[in-house]
């Protein structure tokens, strides 16, 4: 059911499966790799796609969403709907039922206090929850019965399916984690590297930033999957690597996040042996725009933090003019092609949730250079570097090692330099920067640099959560392990109240006019976010695999219970 019809109960829940399946655990090894090597399992504890993705096959959530942004049950039931009783008419509570019999994957029966737990642990004042806003307004979480979760909420919730829902928010196991809550999270190795799951497999081996070992899971709840008896994601080197290692040299059966250049995806799908697949959601390479100081000179613990305001990012009208110098257009030509869209929106789509802000696209080195002056940027010294008060304009950009995100670097440097920036430019390994470690200076939450690049999304096509990481009291610091989601220091108690009024409010239209307005308030407002290109899921997979079903709304992996081996 579409999650804005989902509360009239109106649509049945759709089912996936392929034409063909085999018998539990007769296909083999199917192998997975990933350019981004996983750093943890527990995505309450990581904000990488990476980590995300891979817990996905072991963690699982109540509900998820298909391709077609329908929810699906995985845990419960049923989807609750005001229709059939599991969402209060007032909006205020969402009760989920347990599927009968579940168990862990090590045997012992999963039950509502496990759910009970998972919304402690991600609440827990002393620690740093990454997927805090899945939890946002909840007011509670009880255990009716040992089957029976009812969620309420601090008031009527118009959309209740956030907690529990979509592989940000699956249940962890109370058993297991019982000792991990608050500070002592991030230090419980064990438990965070190999899960107690209910998906279709279990973690048997783990090697941080390389590779993840799996075996199925014999006591998932389908008796007939998964269909391969083990499965492994090796992790690191780039996507051109792991996309050859699919479509040209067959060594994989499945490479996540091929983010290649037209060209190369051409040439490689000549071989014959695999076809890359692509999904649009809301997918958005970004520039994230640092408004705290990351100097090295301060010291450990105040870098990046409230303490100390970025001296050149502070200021709106240079944050504004590195966006105007910057030809979205060219970038997409040359990293997508078809695979792209330029784009201001950090919200690109659904379309009726898009702000129609569109005045970034067009390159504007004049305005951009008018800006600079106005802001008292000027070359006194003639070496083409702008400086004021004796202070060099002078950035250290940041990203992940890609090759297309190594051609966007150069590119926009180019322009920037051409406005009197300059730029330093800094690549690293995507294992690390998206690793969540807080003892790493280069994770993208810990953010030591003065700009940096990657791409995010919604996982819901309604962006409620989604754009509740803007929030103020979402900012990574020391105090909560460098965890959390507004990683820009953005701090305006105006977003925060118009966000809490989006928690309020039911009806759709007006959702989305907030939806746009919050949007516009960290793009074109305050260019605390500066979008770059709405990208497309793009992944491949060998033609040896089937059941294979991309989807930007949720992991990507979201049912690989059904792949199977193709005979």
């Amino acid at each position: 059911m579409k999650l804005r019809t989902a509360l009239l109960g109106a649509a049945a829940v759709l089912a996936w499966a392929p034409a063909a399946f085999a018998e539990r655990g007769t296909d083999g090894e199917v192998k997975l790799t990933f350019p981004q090597a996983v750093s943890i399992m527990n995505p309450y504890l990581s904000g990488g796609t990476k980590d995300i993705w891979a817990s996905s096959m072991v963690l699982e959530p109540m509900a998820g969403i298909d391709p077609d942004g329908n929810l699906i049950t995985k845990l419960a039931v049923e989807i609750p709907t005001v229709d059939n009783g599991g969402v209060s008419a007032d909006m205020t509570s969402i009760t989920w039922k347990l599927q009968p019999g579940l168990k862990w994957s090590d045997g012992t029966p999963v039950t509502a206090d496990d759910a009970v737990f998972t919304w402690q642990y991600c609440t827990d004042p002393a620690g740093g929850c990454s997927q805090a806003t899945k939890y946002e307004g909840v007011a509670s979480v009880e255990a009716v019965d040992p089957s029976t979760i009812k969620v309420t909420f601090s008031g009527p919730k118009p959309n209740p399916y956030t907690a529990f829902v979509g592989a940000l928010s699956p249940v962890l196991q109370k058993a297991q984690f019982a000792a991990c809550l608050g500070a002592a999270a991030p230090t419980c190795t064990d438990q965070n590297n190999m899960p107690i799951g209910t998906g279709p497999f279990k973690v048997t081996g783990f090697t941080v930033n390389d590779t993840v070992s799996m075996a199925m899971n014999e006591n998932y709840r389908d008796p007939a999957k998964p269909a391969f008896a083990s499965a492994v994601i090796k992790g690191g080197g780039d996507a051109e690597s792991s996309a050859r290692a699919v479509m040209e040299t067959g060594e994989f059966d499945y490479a996540w996040n091929t983010q290649i250049p037209p060209d190369s995806q051409a040439a490689m799908s000549a071989a014959g042996k695999g076809q890359f697949v692509v999904a649009f959601g809301t997918l958005v390479e970004r520039l994230e725009m640092n408004t705290t100081d990351p100097s090295a000179d301060l010291p450990e613990g105040e870098r990046s933090t409230a303490k100390h305001p970025h001296p050149i990012l502070s200021d709106i009208k240079v944050r504004t003019a590195l966006s105007k110098a910057i030809d979205r257009s060219i970038l997409v030509e040359v990293g997508y092609g078809a695979g792209g869209k330029p784009t201001c929106n950090v919200i690109p789509g659904p379309e009726a949730w898009a702000s129609d802000n569109e005045g970034c696209i067009a390159q504007d080195m004049p305005g951009a250079m008018a800006l600079l002056d106005e802001a008292g940027w000027k070359d006194s010294d003639g070496d083409g570097i702008r400086d004021k008060d004796g202070k060099k304009l002078s950035i250290l950009y940041q990203t992940t090692v890609n090759p297309i995100r190594q051609d966007f670097q150069a590119l926009i440097k180019d322009w920037w330099t051409e406005l009197g920036v300059e730029v330093e430019l800094k690549a690293i390994d995507p294992g690390v920067f998206f690793g969540g470690d807080p003892g790493s200076p280069d994770t993208f939450q810990k953010f030591y640099a003065d700009v940096e690049m990657y791409a995010n999304n919604s996982d819901n096509p309604d962006p409620e959560t989604y754009l509740g990481q803007y929030q103020c009291k979402n900012a990574p610091t020391p105090e909560n392990g460098w965890q959390g989601e507004n990683i820009n220091r953005f701090c305006d108690p105006m977003y925060d109240e118009l966000h809490a009024k989006l928690t309020q409010t039911t009806d759709v239209a007006e959702r989305q006019a907030i939806a746009k307005q919050l949007n516009d308030m960290v793009t074109k407002d305050s260019m605390i976010v500066v979008p770059l290109v709405h990208r497309g899921t793009l992944s491949a997979h060998s033609n040896a695999l089937g059941g294979v079903a991309i989807n930007a709304w949720d992991s990507e992996l979201w049912n690989v219970a059904d792949w199977f081996r193709v005979k």
